[in-house]
């Protein structure tokens, strides 16, 4: 039977054409903000899957609204249960990027726009599903989804993934990795906005008349970073605030919007009671917090786990020592996980630089993870 080593040299023998794939997916811009630009990439990607893969079994495409449309494709395989794969298309950089940042290969480095965020991941996973068809080995059914929303939180593609993942037996996210090592668990991530409505007041002629929103913010401000407990994984920051009008007028508003990371359902818990609890100290004045829960925790079950280490001992073939990590980050591997589906996340590049102008790959990085999910999804197929 072709082994890891096999299907990494047939993945060898194809780098030309990986970079050349890659180098022209870089080049087409998808901004999370621009839906037209979204709507131009998906159509590229959507045209280059089937010339890569094939024609679908089926595919279904979701209206993204004002975000970029999701596309679920399935592709035949064995066993019922498909294999979920997660590749957002969606980047960060603004249109116009690429003309002062192109794609760029220097010996083992590859860099430009969305690069190790993630395009080079769905790369990887197409790639992979190539090298098996090659090697004439099984795979499992493939469901793919493609969402050009998960930059913002995936707010439009979230019930599309939620579904997609029904029925499946294991959940691959190309995500990057973490300096190469893959993420087991990831927090829960909670978007907040504490408003504070005052009362107005010339802040030297009638001091006593007014209630201050500021003041309010500010006391709601401690409340809130007393939540933090970073021994838990926990996290609280309010990172921008506004407020007020004048030097000396009493403030008669302000606000802040806070970021919570958290680390357990426990703790997700813990945050909303003291959300909760935060009231105004004047009588006059109101505090009122609103938002929640971005992402849903990414807990390490033992399911992720056994998932990881079947990925550990098929790159140890390989010679190399596969970590696996907790990150304060979310991906849209939270919301499979929460359901209860084993998940294993930044399966994609070996790099660095994620959302800024340093961000790349290394290019044999690309090579070695696109045979370690072939050898993965061989796996699984054999299950």
């Amino acid at each position: 039977m072709t082994g890891i080593r096999e299907l990494h040299e047939w993945v060898r023998a194809h780098r030309d054409d990986l970079l050349a794939d890659l180098a022209e997916y870089v080049g087409i811009e998808t901004p999370s903000d621009d839906k037209e630009s979204l709507t131009r990439g998906l159509s590229w990607v959507d045209e280059w899957l089937r010339t890569r893969l094939g024609e679908p079994a089926a595919v279904r495409e979701v209206d993204g609204g004002r975000h970029g449309d999701i596309k679920v494709y399935d592709y035949p395989g064995a066993g019922e249960q498909p294999v979920l794969l997660l590749c957002h298309y969606d980047t960060v950089w603004p249109l116009g990027t690429l003309a002062e940042w192109p794609f760029t290969v220097d010996g083992d480095r590859a860099t430009g726009p969305g690069i190790f965020d993630m395009k080079s991941g769905l790369v990887h996973a197409v790639w992979a599903l190539r090298a098996l068809d090659a090697a004439g080995l099984p795979r499992p059914a493939i469901r793919l989804v493609l969402n050009g929303d998960e930059e913002l939180g995936s707010p439009a593609s979230r019930p599309t993934i939620e579904e997609a993942a029904a029925g499946t037996r294991a959940t691959l996210v190309f995500e990057a990795s973490a300096d190469g090592a893959v993420k087991t668990s990831r927090k829960g991530v909670g978007l907040f906005q504490v408003h504070a409505k005052g009362v107005e007041s010339h802040a030297g002629l009638d001091p006593t008349k007014g209630a201050s929103a500021i003041d309010e913010l500010a006391r709601a401000i401690l409340a809130l970073h007393a939540l933090t407990d970073l021994d838990a994984g926990t996290t609280v920051n309010v990172g921008v605030i506004s407020g007020g009008s004048r030097q000396n007028v009493i403030a008669g508003s302000a606000r802040g919007e806070i970021d919570v990371r958290v680390s357990s359902a426990a703790e997700a818990a813990r945050i909303d009671a003291g959300v909760a609890a935060i009231t105004a100290h004047d009588p006059r004045a109101t505090v009122v917090v609103e938002g929640g829960w971005n992402r849903p925790v990414m807990e390490r079950s033992e399911s992720i786990a056994r998932l990881y280490e079947l990925a550990r001992d098929l790159a140890a073939e390989l010679g190399v020592t596969l970590r696996e990590c907790s990150v304060g980050g979310a991906s849209d591997g939270n919301f499979v996980a929460a359901l209860g589906h084993p998940v294993l996340d930044g399966f994609g590049a070996v790099g660095d630089g994620a959302h800024a102008r340093h961000e790349h790959i290394s290019v044999e990085g690309m090579l070695e993870r696109t045979a370690l999910a072939a050898a993965v999804l061989h796996r699984l197929g054999a299950e």
